[in-house]
């Protein structure tokens, strides 16, 4: 292969860049060695900053190492299998492969890499790609990339180590465990903050400069990621945008699908698709409402932008509600959550009801066997729990 020089010089420049210290949580749950793993997430949360941090806690020589980004020019129409074939020949040992959905057809490569080289293989790619394929699942261990959570931030910022906690935990124990935190740092003082650029770990590059980079890894993520997986006319570019604009300002819960297809000028079937992609790419989050039913699992009851950031970037103004159900949809991401119509906000885990709010929040709506999750104060009491501290579930 001509180019695989090219190819292991710029793995070598990669390799050779300075690598962030700080280790995500996410990094420490990744099972090493399994021969095959995959990291999907959104574009910005991290990804290519685990396969370097990997990378470089490897004992092993350089050329038994190869990284590749599949966006890089020089890769060109060259085969993902055709590289690691040429790697392999020459004693490879581990190959990572970055931005793997910039390559059509990338599952069958994959699956016979795994087949017929002797390769450990780490790739990432955009959540939106389709990682079900029977083959590929059943020899990748897919693990999910979130944005930095609260905790994670905090850590980040003040420079010490923080804990997380279980949602069990939290709820039996949050006043003891918020004081923990409060007896380290001011939580409050940083939460504002971190709703406006803590979800991506390139807020340490600038917060000036923040607003520009999240611009760029949305634009990237409509205009190559969603258009290339989905096979969307680019033409329509500006109707994924519009779209997300209208979600700025709507309350939570007030979600008319034919409003928005007027509003955009689409059909409905084509909007529940763009709906869809946005989803998969992680710019918004779906939520559906409790009931067991045929046709709610086809209609989101509930749409809301995938993480507070993204409110910033994308919006004049944003709606309060919205913004803190955002922040504990991030947050919860782990767990199985139903949007309630009536009696509370969530259904947790189909467990536990929540409702989400100010101060002035009160148990009214969804009984006393419910939990609060209360913006704006320190520490809580009882069933109502500060809204900050479901930072701290990862």
């Amino acid at each position: 292969m001509q180019q695989y020089g090219r190819l292991f010089y710029y793995s070598t420049l990669f390799y050779n860049a300075p690598v962030p210290e700080y280790v995500r949580a996410v990094y420490k749950e990744i099972d090493f060695t399994q021969k095959m793993i995959a990291l999907t997430g959104a574009k910005g949360v991290g990804k290519t900053t685990i396969l370097h941090q990997y990378m470089k806690r490897l004992d092993l020589g350089k050329e038994e190492l190869l990284y590749v980004s599949m966006d890089n020019p020089v890769v060109g129409d060259t085969p993902l299998l055709d590289i690691a074939e040429t790697f392999h020949k020459r004693g490879g040992k581990v190959l990572l492969v970055d931005e793997i959905h910039y390559q059509s057809g990338f599952e069958k490569d994959l699956k016979a890499i795994y087949d017929f080289f002797d390769l450990k293989v780490v790739f990432s790619g955009s959540s939106a790609i389709a990682l079900g394929h029977a083959d590929l699942s059943r020899r990748a261990v897919v693990y999910t990339v979130p944005v930095l959570s609260f905790r994670e931030y905090l850590e980040l910022v003040e420079e010490i180590p923080l804990p997380a906690y279980s949602l069990e935990e939290i709820v039996d124990d949050h006043v003891s465990i918020a004081a923990e935190v409060i007896g380290k740092l001011k939580p409050l003082r940083h939460f504002d903050a971190y709703l406006e650029h803590g979800a991506y770990p390139f807020f340490l590059e600038g917060v000036e400069t923040f607003p520009l980079k999240l611009s760029e890894a949305i634009g990237k993520t409509i205009e190559s990621d969603l258009l290339q997986i989905y096979h969307i006319d680019p033409r329509n570019i500006a109707t994924l945008k519009k779209l997300l604009l209208l979600l700025c300002e709507q309350p939570p819960g007030e979600l008319n699908m034919s409003a928005l297809s007027r509003e955009t000028g689409i059909n409905t079937r084509t909007l529940y698709n763009y709906l869809t992609a946005l989803h998969h790419g992680e710019l918004i989050e779906m939520v559906y409402y409790s009931r067991k039913g045929n046709a709610l699992f086809q209609k989101p009851d509930k749409i809301l932008l995938a993480n507070p950031n993204l409110f910033q970037v994308l919006c004049h103004s944003s709606n309060t509600g919205s913004l803190r159900e955002s922040f504990f949809l991030a947050m919860m991401q782990r767990h199985h959550l139903r949007y309630l119509k009536k009696g509370g906000d969530y259904l947790v885990d189909d467990r536990r009801v929540f409702e989400i709010g100010g101060k002035g929040k009160d148990f009214h709506q969804i009984g006393e066997e419910g939990f609060l999750a209360v913006a704006d104060i320190e520490m809580g009491e009882g069933r109502k729990i500060p809204l900050w501290l479901f930072g701290f579930l990862y």
